[in-house]
């Protein structure tokens, strides 16, 4: 359903009751709020979108590879380096138990995939994503997205060798293009299309503040002109002073009388009214979170430990091994353990204290900066993240809410085809996966970059249109239109997308079709 630009009255009142509840930050806040009233009206149905950051610069090229004849050859020519190869090996390669941790033969050949659409060519997966294989080829509810990356404008190699054709700030920079990636701004910005998103739909929920939530710390991306982003832990929410009990060193007077303290404000300085309306905010929101959330022990989440502590918890459903040739062992995923609190806040979303319509969520997985050591390292971010999308669809699909809730990649940037020794330098464009009931899985949305040969006397790739220095991506699908199809499912009506994305008017193509 898309969502209405002219709400009706009741919906502009529901929301300002629910910011009066929770404790708007100042009267200036609550009037900015109420006018986005004005471009929102409540879905009567339920849609939530997750975004998987991942921090560093994935690379692109070890996670979704084309096998065909050119581009296999293409791609063992460049990866293929002393002193340690980062090339992966062809399909059907069995893995060698003797060799290395990490290494290409230990991890075995990269996974066929068989997309719809191939194009005219062959693709694969890294070794250690056959959990995503099944859900490509059979289950059908992923999808890839290539080449993926912040575009102004659409741009052809001879135009970005122009100066003078316009493109994103500060390439290359990791926080820049984090930042760029989330909000379409460099290091700085302060609201993202996550957040705008929110604001957009915030009127149809019960309470805004569970509107955009973190499960991975501040996040630009959820940061919204009126909505603020709700941060949970991986146990729920976070509690500001008293205990579940509501006591303080096992006294509920003493809890009581904290939170008249952090409630209120001795003078009339906005700042004091700003800091007492956000510890009024926290305290109500997680006095609404405590009883509608379910315990990550129900059946649903998997089994949690009676110390609230996942990394010794024993759950199978959160430990995930990243080398299948060694024992199953008790490391835990992060990652898992933050989808599955997104879970639980979906699972409650539908209780009357909760009351969300559609909501934003964003996790994160680190450790993509992989300069050196790439073959140990991606195989074993590769193994969490495959495990955790497998992990999180299964809850989902426990839920009943695989059509209603859509999860895709995201990353700093792409990486360089090119290796430095036993790693890869920062790139732009990237592969990213969508998953999710409503997802048009088992297929390609976009054109699958071609990959050359570098030249004999320099970095440069001439050979192929879609490679730049060192081999990185040059890309051809923009955020703007990747947001913007998310968008479309999210229940966002076109004549809203301009003001969520700043440069979507710039691109023919506005919907990249990977959503029913």
């Amino acid at each position: 359903m898309l969502i209405n630009p002219n709400a009706s009255r009741r919906a502009f009142l529901r929301q300002a009751g629910a910011l009066s509840a929770l404790g708007a930050a100042s009267p200036l806040a609550l009037n900015l709020a109420l006018m986005n009233s004005a471009a929102a009206q409540s879905a009567p149905d339920y849609r939530a979108l997750v975004c998987i950051f991942l921090f560093g610069g994935n690379d692109a090229y070890n996670m979704v590879l084309p096998t065909d004849t050119a581009s296999w050859s293409a791609y063992q020519a460049t990866r293929t380096q002393a002193p340690d190869s980062i090339a992966l090996l062809a399909p059907g390669t069995a893995a060698d138990g003797g060799a290395a941790v990490g290494s290409p033969a230990r991890l075995g050949g990269v996974l066929p995939i068989a997309p719809l659409n191939a194009q005219g060519r062959s693709f694969a997966l890294h070794p250690y994503l056959g959990t995503l294989q099944s859900m490509f080829d059979t289950d059908r509810r992923l999808a890839v997205v290539p080449n993926v990356g912040p575009l102004l404008m659409p741009t052809t190699k001879a135009q970005y060798a122009n100066s003078s054709h316009p493109r994103p700030a500060s390439l290359f920079s990791h926080n820049d293009q984090q930042n760029t990636w989330q909000s379409f701004q460099p290091e700085g910005a302060t609201v993202g299309w996550g957040g705008r998103l929110g604001d957009l739909v915030a009127a149809g929920n019960q309470r805004a503040i569970f509107t955009a939530i973190s499960a991975s710390g501040n996040a630009v991306w959820l940061s919204g002109q009126n909505v603020r982003q709700y941060q949970v832990g991986s146990n729920g929410a976070i509690r500001m002073g008293s205990d579940a009990n509501g006591r303080i060193y096992g006294s509920t007077a003493v809890a009581a009388a904290m939170e008249r303290i952090v409630r209120g404000s001795r003078g009339g300085h906005v700042f004091e009214g700003d800091l007492a309306s956000v510890s009024q905010r926290s305290i109500d929101a997680e006095l609404a979170l405590r009883t509608a959330l379910r315990a990550p022990s129900d059946p649903l989440f998997g089994t949690a430990p009676a110390s609230g502590n996942y990394n010794a918890n024993n759950d199978p459903k959160l430990r995930y091994t990243p080398d299948p040739l060694v024992p199953a062992t008790t490391a835990f995923n992060a990652l898992a353990q933050q989808l599955q609190i997104v879970a639980r806040m979906i699972d409650a979303a539908g209780n009357a204290n909760i009351g969300a319509r559609r909501q934003v969520f964003f996790v994160s997985l680190g450790g993509f900066d992989n300069h050196d050591l790439q073959n140990r390292n991606h195989a074993d971010l590769m193994a969490r993240l495959g495990h955790a999308m497998r992990y999180f669809d299964t809850a989902l699909g426990a839920m009943g809410q695989r059509n209603n809730v859509t999860t895709f990649t995201a990353s700093d940037f792409g990486r360089t085809f090119t290796s430095n020794g036993d790693g890869t330098d920062h790139g732009w464009g990237a592969h990213h996966f969508v998953m999710g009931g409503a997802v048009r899985g088992g297929d390609f949305y976009g054109a699958f970059p071609v990959v050359g040969v570098k030249n004999a006397n320099n970095n440069n790739f001439d050979s192929s249109p879609d490679q730049l220095g060192n081999g990185s991506m040059l890309p051809t699908t923009s955020v703007d239109q990747f947001g913007a199809t998310l968008a479309r499912w999210f229940g966002v009506a076109d004549s809203d997308l301009g003001g969520v994305f700043p440069s979507l008017a710039n691109f023919s193509n506005r919907n990249l079709g990977f959503m029913v």
